[in-house]
């Protein structure tokens, strides 16, 4: 049994992917958090996970969520909210962020086929510093909780933290989560058939025009 549980937020206007305002408005910021959220419930959707969890904060779940069982988040800091989930699951688990659309079965093939006797968890690092997914064969939000986040170092201290805890941690391929514009950038030219490059690419479109960014 392997469960993949989407952590995600209701994507409201100037609560979601603020930092890409300016250029973006707050609203056009929404619609970009919704399509990489859409796009990444869709990915995880296609693999063969035994369960899928959407870890919501919010009050209006997605209609992309379909298919998705809903648990709510507790409230409190990043990291006591992603502790709650690794405490409530049971058995082997990943958690993944709602900011990679580019997500993929071949990004998460080694849980399926490599996942041997001798791994107790993976880390997918993410560009900025930070992790993108982060699994466990036997969850444990102690791990987790009060590891700083936002930080350049998170994803490095998150590492301490699952091997002073006696883990043994191999690395899933190293992704960049969509945080600034250059960032949205990156991603949607991995990914432009999804909704997320779909939506983005027309907003850039529309600003380069404008001239609002190089």
């Amino acid at each position: 049994m392997l469960t993949a549980v989407v952590i995600a937020k209701e994507c409201l206007p100037g609560r979601v992917k603020t930092r890409l305002h300016p250029p973006l408005s707050y609203e056009e910021a929404a619609e970009v958090a919704s399509a990489s959220l859409a796009d990444t419930l869709d990915a995880i959707r296609s693999m063969p996970f035994t369960r899928r969890v959407l870890a919501f904060d919010g009050d209006v779940v997605p209609a992309s969520a379909h298919g998705f069982e809903v648990l709510p988040q507790i409230t409190g800091t990043l990291a006591q909210r992603m502790a709650a989930v690794f405490d409530t699951i049971d058995g082997p688990m990943v958690l993944i962020g709602m900011d990679t659309p580019q997500v993929s079965r071949a990004s998460l093939e080694p849980l399926f086929t490599g996942w041997h006797a001798g791994i107790d968890s993976w880390m997918g690092p993410a560009t900025d510093g930070g992790w993108w997914a982060l699994a466990m064969r036997d969850p444990n939000g102690a791990v987790v909780r009060g590891v700083p986040t936002s930080q350049e170092d998170t994803g490095r201290l998150q590492l301490e933290s699952l091997r002073a805890a006696g883990l043994t941690v191999d690395l899933l391929p190293e992704f960049t989560d969509i945080d600034t514009v250059a960032d949205a950038l990156e991603v949607a030219e991995l990914v432009p058939d999804g909704q997320f490059g779909r939506t983005f690419g027309a907003l850039s479109r529309r600003l380069v025009a404008e001239h609002s960014f190089d």
